[in-house]
């Protein structure tokens, strides 16, 4: 499902970032939005989030 961060945030147990069809990051909400771990998901979020 793609969803916006807000609803991932609240319903998921893990949130996926796929890029080019590869999963570079599978980690819970908490962790994907603020520790992000892989620069290619930081650079993406970076550009849509509204924090």
């Amino acid at each position: 499902m793609v969803t916006p961060e807000r609803v991932a945030s609240e319903v998921a147990d893990r949130v996926v970032f796929m890029d080019g069809g590869r999963v570079p990051e599978l980690a819970p909400p908490d962790v994907l939005f603020t520790a992000r771990g892989n620069q290619r998901t930081a650079d993406f979020l970076s550009k849509v989030l509204r924090r």
